[in-house]
């Protein structure tokens, strides 16, 4: 995904027409085209024009940047787009350990599941972060979804939580976030 359709996702999401968010960065009347222009990839804007637009449309501005240095936050960043334009793509789940039992006290490290209707026909590939921040935010993410799924929360405040990861992470419900992303509590 490019930086131009997370633009337009985002400023469309913000309800704020192109010409709206060119005025706001002060292009005066071709704003719209110049927008134009970074939202269909024929330009790509500046880091700097890029952290002004975050700031603009109320946006972490991680979530904006291209991925340059794979580090925590870009591939948080990377799951994050990749849950927005492909909703079903990405499915979580909290893992829980046997009772009793000691960990890799068997050579057997499968992991199962039940076959239903909500698994895919063929057995999933699992992924497993040893990577501590990365571990924390998709045990939040597990909550969040959760959280969507049973209506909870809106698809709306969903996607404001991720645009504004991590300030909006209360770690599991450990503490407030830095920045409100719900509506209603």
């Amino acid at each position: 995904m490019t930086i131009g359709d997370k633009i337009k996702r985002i400023r469309t999401f913000r309800n704020m027409t192109q010409r709206e968010l060119g005025e706001a960065l002060g292009w005066g009347e071709k704003g719209a085209n110049r927008l134009a222009q970074y939202e269909t990839n024929y330009r790509v804007p500046k880091r700097e024009l890029v952290t002004e637009m975050a700031k603009i449309l109320d946006v972490n501005p991680w979530s904006l940047y291209d991925a340059t240095t794979m580090d925590a936050t870009e591939i948080m960043e990377m799951l994050f787009w990749l849950d927005e334009f492909n909703p079903s793509a990405i499915n979580l789940f909290q893992l829980e350990t046997y009772p009793g039992e000691k960990c890799n006290s068997s050579d057997d490290t499968a992991v199962r599941y039940h076959d239903n209707d909500s698994w895919p026909a063929h057995p999933p590939v699992g992924l497993w972060f040893n990577y501590g921040s990365v571990n924390s935010f998709m045990k939040e993410w597990v909550i969040r979804k959760a959280e969507l799924k049973s209506g909870q929360i809106t698809k709306d405040e969903y996607f404001e939580w991720k645009i504004n990861w991590p300030q909006t992470c209360d770690d599991c419900g450990k503490h407030e976030p830095s920045k409100k992303w719900r509506h209603s509590l």
